[in-house]
């Protein structure tokens, strides 16, 4: 017995000891080892996003895998900690997405792949020339630059993988709302003034409650914020010189202005005012006329702060106006007729004119002499920088709100080099709004509605009895209601229970629910929304290799998203893709990846 198990014993040191290798078969195994994983090694590719997003990085990590790498996903559970992940470098891709909410494709290049980008990995000088080149053009000459901006990002670079271009889709409580008065924009957050109910009657008992995933406001101040909780409140609050129609275009419909020109060269725009919106505060919970108008002053204030990244703490849409150099107020009639029309033989003062029911006798300063029946009214004149047409649409977003310069300096008493969060209360603060002891409504809205109050469950708005009175334009319904629920299946259950009217944002794998009952109305349209993957550009093996992008990029295969979203999704090439007809289209091509690879590892 002891025999036996000394002989095995015996063979399983041999075993073991054949498990070890030596050095000369180490060496000979490392020969051909390219540092990367080895010739026969798949490659590993990191893949970070969050747990919102995981189907998308499901059929990403399944079309890596099939061509041949080796897929790790970093799954995080919010934004919060997806962004420090990313902020710390703990990818290869990050599952992205935008949407250009001024409808132009400045604003879907210009912060995410320039240079200087607010949001930009990207460092590339041609990408950075030929954005700008764009930006000078009008929208009948920029087709071919931004084709060729798409192919240095994508097919040249590959800085990004594109995955799809989403629906924008909202359910109406048809049996409550009257869904021809509910408009659905591409790009601009929805529009409150213009919906009614189906029973007029119950306009000023009755509120309008809508929804919205984020409770926490990051301030009502439209220059300081710039995200899903506050684009839909402050839009609704501060009127513009001009507004998006639902399908992206310019207009001064349901604005502060009649018309507007933009004058040879494409540098200086001129905004006829009306005369006919005062600011609203609140008073005892209630929305009450301040009998100031809004005019002119308030708009050159607006915008000159909008411009300068110093003019208050956390200026956070900087970036959408730093093209402007200047707004004035038109003191000379004379100007008006002595400039032209871009692009045509008509003056200023004639496209101005147009279609108004009193012409122009005088232009006024002060905006307390304004009286557009009488022929006085304040015109203001925007310049930018260099030749910008696309001006005109970041001027149509939230950001670009008119506030008031009496009420905002009133407030904004702080040295912003010196500011104190817990001392110093700015302008548009969520506190002041808040219920509880902190609660000093300090707002002077120029829109249709202003914010009463808030909890951590809803926030409460009234009309503004001084906006557009007696217009078309003047809001409906009395009071609105934005319950705050951040999960989509509690909010799409809350509006087939009628515990809400409207669901802005209704996912595509629960478009049938909405239409199957009996109650609810599914409004679906085009959007600006991409979804897309961002490479790594700093650190990482990707950072450094085109080919191993390109890789990956060829990996994508975007008709799996499209079928796996029952055709509720289109293609893409990147984000200017729902807004310029480039002609680019990415073909998944297993050759191509591993043609890619090989070179790759050559390198």
């Amino acid at each position: 017995m002891k025999k036996k198990l000394l002989t095995l014993t015996l063979l399983l040191v041999l075993v073991l000891a054949g498990c070890v290798k030596t050095k000369s078969e180490v060496e000979s195994e490392g020969k051909g080892d390219d540092g990367k994983g080895g010739l026969n090694e798949k490659v590993q590719i990191e893949v970070l996003g969050m747990g919102s997003g995981e189907e998308d990085l499901n059929i990403v990590r399944d079309e890596l895998i099939k061509n041949g790498f080796d897929v790790k996903l970093n799954i995080q559970p919010d934004y919060g900690t997806f962004s420090a992940q990313k902020d710390a470098g703990n990818f290869d891709l990050a599952l992205s997405s935008w949407t250009t909410v001024t409808g132009n494709p400045d604003y879907a290049v210009r912060a995410l792949f320039k240079s200087d980008g607010a949001n930009s990995l990207v460092e590339d000088a041609k990408i950075d020339e030929l954005i700008d080149q764009a930006s000078a053009e009008t929208a009948d000459e920029y087709t071919k630059t931004y084709q060729q901006l798409e192919n240095q990002l994508v097919t040249e670079k590959a800085f990004i993988a594109p995955l799809y271009n989403s629906f924008k889709a909202q359910g109406v409580n048809k049996e409550v709302l009257n869904p021809d008065t509910v408009r659905l924009a591409k790009s601009r957050a929805i529009a409150w003034e213009t919906i009614d109910f189906k029973d007029a009657a119950i306009r000023t008992s009755e509120p309008l409650v809508s929804q919205q995933a984020i409770g926490d406001l990051t301030s009502l101040d439209p220059i300081k914020g710039n995200d899903g909780s506050i684009n839909t409140l402050n839009t609704n609050m501060y009127v513009r010189l001009v507004n998006l129609t639902d399908e992206d275009e310019v207009v001064s419909d349901g604005s502060l202005s009649h018309n507007y020109a933009m004058a040879e060269g494409n540098s200086d725009y001129y905004f006829l005012l009306r005369d006919d919106i005062n600011f609203a505060s609140v008073s005892n919970g209630k929305a009450i006329d301040t009998g100031e108008r809004v005019g002119a002053e308030d708009v050159v204030f607006s915008l000159e702060r909008a411009k300068d990244k110093d003019s208050v703490p956390d200026h956070r849409t900087y970036s959408l106006h730093e093209r402007i150099k200047s707004a004035e107020i038109v003191t000379d009639l004379k100007e008006l007729e002595n400039t032209k029309q871009s692009g045509t033989d008509e003056t200023i003062l004639e496209t101005l004119e147009n279609g108004l029911d009193t012409k122009l006798s005088g232009v006024v300063e002060n905006k307390t002499n304004a009286d557009n029946s009488k022929g006085n009214y304040q015109v203001v004149k925007v310049t930018t920088t260099e030749p910008f047409p696309q001006v005109l649409n970041y001027l149509a977003h939230q950001s670009a709100g008119i506030v008031s310069e009496k009420q905002v300096k009133s407030i904004n008493t702080y040295d912003v080099a010196s500011f104190n969060l817990d001392k110093d209360i700015p302008y548009g603060d969520q506190r002041t709004v808040t219920e509880g002891v902190n609660y000093n409504n300090q707002l002077y809205a120029s829109g249709p509605y202003i914010l009463v109050k808030k909890n951590d469950y809803q926030a409460d708005f009234v009309k503004n009895p001084a906006y557009r009175a007696g217009s078309e334009f003047e809001p409906k319904i009395s009071n609105v209601t934005v319950r705050f629920i951040d999960d989509a299946d509690s909010a799409l259950s809350a509006l087939r229970n009628g515990e809400i009217h409207l669901f802005n944002g209704v996912p595509e794998t629960k478009y049938d629910l909405v239409e199957k009952a009996d109650n609810l109305l599914l409004q679906k349209s085009d959007s600006n929304a991409v979804t897309y993957l961002q490479f790594n550009t700093a650190g990482r093996e990707v950072s450094k290799s085109e080919n191993l992008r390109k890789a990956v990029l060829f990996s994508i295969n975007q008709d799996e998203f499209l079928n796996y979203y029952q055709g509720n999704k289109k293609k893409a090439y990147s984000t200017v893709s729902p807004l310029v007809d480039t002609g680019n289209e990415l073909v998944a091509d297993s050759s191509k990846v591993k043609e890619f690879l090989e070179a790759y590892h050559k390198e």
